[in-house]
């Protein structure tokens, strides 16, 4: 692929390095794909619940050479059934993808971080019930993601299959431990804002 090929100017997501890499090992056709993530538990870290998105991604995909029609079947449960398979220049964007999503931190823009920015809009009081709320939410989920890993552990899945997991845990639990802190300012009054004393700072750059 050369600079001016259309895969080289693909615009990569998640899901379009999801539906590669899931094409990589056989060929199949969107339904199986979307199946497949889930029966794996990527969809805990690639959205494919729109149907509908998975398909512009893999028309997208196709446009650009990456995927091809291997071939269109009917059955009794789907009317119409089109297989895509991996092109050579899928292969080569699929495997460049992930080496520079590995390689390279970049900011992503999450909600919550940008809603933090703003978080002197509420009084201290409501930021402290609306973080706590959000700490049980994360304790939960971190509780469901130790599950999974023991599961995985007794079905004896190789550990390179759950490192994106083993990543989740570690972020999710950081998280935790963070609002915990933040919580705990919060309620002795060493964390605390208001109008009066942010006033002074409106217009001043922390640079």
């Amino acid at each position: 692929m050369t600079a001016s090929t259309p895969a080289t100017r693909f615009k990569r997501s998640p899901l379009a390095m999801a539906v590669l890499g899931i094409l990589h090992l056989e060929p199949m056709h969107p339904y199986a794909i979307q199946r497949r993530i889930k029966e794996w538990g990527k969809d805990k870290v690639i959205n494919v619940g729109q149907r509908a998105q998975l398909y512009k991604t893999i028309a997208r995909l196709q446009e650009a050479g990456l995927v091809a029609v291997r071939e269109t079947g009917r059955d009794q449960q789907y009317p119409e059934r089109t297989v895509y398979e991996i092109t050579d220049d899928g292969r080569t964007a699929c495997l460049a993808w992930i080496n520079d999503m590995v390689a390279t931190p970049r900011d992503e823009f999450p909600e919550f971080p940008a809603a933090l920015s703003f978080l002197m809009l509420l009084p201290p009081e409501a930021a402290r019930i609306e973080l706590g709320r959000r700490a049980d939410a994360v304790r939960a989920a971190l509780e469901e993601i130790d599950a999974g890993l023991a599961g995985a552990a007794e079905f004896g899945l190789p550990r390179v299959v759950l490192l994106e997991d083993e990543y989740q845990r570690a972020v999710t639990a950081a998280e935790l431990n963070w609002l915990h802190g933040v919580l705990a300012d919060l309620a002795d009054g060493s964390l605390t804002w208001s109008w009066e004393m942010l006033a002074p700072f409106q217009d001043r750059s922390p640079a």
